[in-house]
């Protein structure tokens, strides 16, 4: 089925510029948080009808060309052995952070089929309900991954990671290929069930200088995508990254997805023509509405103005504290004015 969207990240020629939003599905919508009154995340997530729903309300709601399922990105985790919770206003808390060899060398082998049924499910039930739309998958990239396990829960300075990969590189490689492993399984089981692309989240890759990820990250982040090629557009995130931007060109994707503190328009050129890009207003001017988002989203198409390839979304996730209208605004802005070469 012809799309929009997927044609965009192909760097194929389309009739607008495609628009959806990362964490679409989400705390930003009020059917979404009186669903959460009720229940919890992980609740919501491995209920395929519940999530099913949640992941399909923003797509009618506002009108947008894709949709995102909904799902944590620790949820394949729990199927390896590895125990946590999540606590409103911190995330993955981690019961028993991985810290050594033994630790990594206890963790079980991923079987998509049997650990994640709910999440097939779930894109099986929504795939069904959007009339359409594509259906984008994820799955959070192994060095994000890593980060949660060996700290126990998110971090700013990622001491605890870095010391593993700089004291103890075989270790953190046998923890970095074992993810890898896991990741390509779960894309491909997603994919198996009707997504028409996926997004790898390295939320916090953006910590490492250049020469830190080409030695410790980027030849497993290339496996992940050599082991979906061709299958589906790929789609790679990382928020406070610019200075990655030419070695996640490097990797096998096929969209690189930037947030606001880079210039759009240059990173066509920093990957050399040859990618698609996605993004990047700031969440903060959608969330302030008005005469600076009409502004910001203007300004985002000019610079991306002539160009093929080009999926507007936010630099980050909706943020709470986003109107809904404020999403719509955007979207008939995108797709009335954002018309591509």
């Amino acid at each position: 089925m012809q799309s929009t969207f997927v044609d965009a990240c192909w760097g194929r020629a389309v009739d607008h510029t495609p628009v959806w939003f990362m964490r679409q599905a989400g705390r930003y919508l009020p059917s979404y948080r009186k669903l959460r009154s009720e229940k919890g995340i992980l609740e919501i997530a491995k209920d395929p009808k519940l999530a099913s729903d949640v992941t399909v309300d923003p797509v009618k709601q506002l009108g947008v060309d894709a949709a995102v399922m909904f799902a944590d990105i620790m949820l394949p985790l729990e199927g390896i052995g590895v125990k946590f919770r999540i606590e409103e206003n911190v995330g993955p808390v981690i019961e028993n952070p991985i810290r050594t060899r033994a630790d990594v060398e206890s963790l079980g082998e991923f079987d998509p089929e049997k650990h994640v049924r709910h999440v097939l499910d779930t894109i099986a039930m929504a795939v069904g309900k959007l009339d359409g739309v594509p259906l984008v998958g994820f799955s959070g990239a192994p060095f994000t991954l890593a980060s949660y396990l060996i700290e126990g829960q998110p971090s700013r300075e990622f001491q605890r990671t870095k010391s593993m990969m700089y004291k103890d590189p075989d270790t953190w490689n046998l923890l970095m290929s074992r993810l890898t492993k896991l990741v390509v399984g779960y894309l491909r089981a997603q994919i198996g069930s009707g997504v028409e692309a996926v997004q790898l989240f390295d939320s916090w890759v953006g910590c490492l200088s250049p020469q830190d990820y080409d030695s410790y990250v980027k030849g497993h982040t290339a496996e992940i995508f050599s082991g979906v090629k061709g299958r589906v557009p790929a789609i790679h995130f990382c928020a406070n990254s610019s200075s990655l931007v030419e070695r996640f060109a490097e990797t096998g994707c096929e969209v690189v997805s930037v947030d606001w503190r880079v210039p759009i328009e240059t990173v066509w050129g920093r990957t050399g023509g040859k990618k698609a890009v996605q993004g990047n207003l700031d969440p903060a001017v959608a969330a302030a509405g008005g005469k600076t988002m009409e502004s910001g989203v203007s300004d985002i198409l000019g610079r991306a103005s002539g160009r093929r390839g080009h999926i507007f979304n936010l630099g980050h996730g909706v943020l709470r504290e986003t109107p809904p209208e404020n999403l719509r605004r955007i979207v008939e802005m995108v797709q009335g004015n954002g018309r591509a070469a």
